[in-house]
């Protein structure tokens, strides 16, 4: 049976022509507040404004041999990585998307001329009817982490990683439904299993945090967050939970100050956008500064789709 690192090698050839290996880049700022060395993966430039472009594209690349069509779900990045891919492989597929999905999210994936519906107010129940109707119809339904080749296309990330920095001793990743951290924690501990993966989530929604306490996937309350790419539940059935039980060495939870605070360093010190979910990786190293002084960490910046008024917050 193929392992998932070897897949994530795989993954890493195929989408190469149609994704960019992003930009690590060196925070003289971020390291001088840490006295550490930080990095910042800039996943935020990729071809959709995050780093979703890469699963996306690997899974319906892997699906050449089954002419079904496409049905996903997401809060926006995911969907936006989907129609991308849809696009690129000439494949039909809807996206379904919460009716609070972020504007820019959702005109980011109009613009690829992809058909777009609404269900339910969160991310959780859009992913459950989504995944209802591609069953009932025969559809293809592609999960935005519980898919093996979702999880090796966002971690052809961790192969970046190793070609750009061999000799990293953390990296810092949001985590969701836990994809992201699962395909980079994977490939970085297979090849140096003493660099430290760190999971980073909003107080306001730390559901893969609160399912590893409990042992098991739970159900989760959540609040409203500026992280929205990070907020949903996780399917009771997601092979994510038994990776980040794995890989996951700490977890760091930051407020919401903390994650604005962040998105607007980026701005005024970096001159760039980010997004909340990667303003989450940034907040989390400046509280952990204390735990790896000297040591070279990398914050995975996720992306850089916000909305218009959250964009005016930042700015301000």
């Amino acid at each position: 049976m193929q392992t998932l690192v070897s897949k994530i090698e795989i993954a890493d050839k195929i989408i190469r022509p149609a994704i960019r290996e992003t930009p690590l880049e060196y925070s003289h700022y971020l390291s001088a507040q840490t006295d550490s060395e930080v990095f910042l993966k800039m996943e935020n430039v990729q071809v959709t404004g995050s780093f979703k472009a890469r699963g996306a594209l690997y899974k319906i690349k892997s699906l050449e041999n089954d002419p079904r069509e496409i049905i996903t779900a997401s809060t926006g990045n995911h969907g936006l990585g989907v129609a991308n891919a849809l696009g690129i492989t000439g494949r039909k597929g809807t996206i379904f998307l919460p009716t609070k999905a972020s504007t820019a999210k959702v005109e980011a994936i109009r613009s690829r001329n992809a058909p777009v519906e609404f269900h339910g107010d969160s991310g959780e129940i859009t992913e459950v009817y989504a995944r209802k109707l591609a069953a009932e119809t025969n559809k293809v339904y592609v999960s935005p982490y519980n898919d093996e080749d979702v999880i090796a296309g966002q971690g052809t990330i961790g192969a970046e990683l190793i070609r750009q920095l061999p000799d990293l001793d953390a990296v810092f990743v949001s985590i969701g439904g836990g994809g992201l951290i699962s395909g980079i924690g994977t490939y970085l501990k297979s090849v140096n299993p003493s660099i430290q993966v760190i999971g980073c989530l909003p107080q306001n929604a730390p559901v893969m945090y609160e399912c590893i306490k409990a042992g098991k996937v739970i159900d989760v309350e959540e609040t409203p967050t500026l992280s929205d790419g990070t907020a949903g539940g996780i399917d009771h059935d997601s092979i994510t939970f038994d990776m980040c039980k794995k890989i996951v060495d700490e977890y760091v939870l930051v407020s919401e100050e903390e994650i604005m605070e962040s998105m607007k360093l980026a701005v005024k010190k970096h001159h760039m956008v980010i997004e909340g979910s990667a303003g989450v990786a940034i907040a989390s190293i400046l509280k952990s500064k204390d735990k790896f002084k000297g040591k070279k960490v990398i914050a995975i910046l996720c992306g850089c789709n916000v909305s218009d008024d959250i964009l005016k917050k930042v700015v301000c």
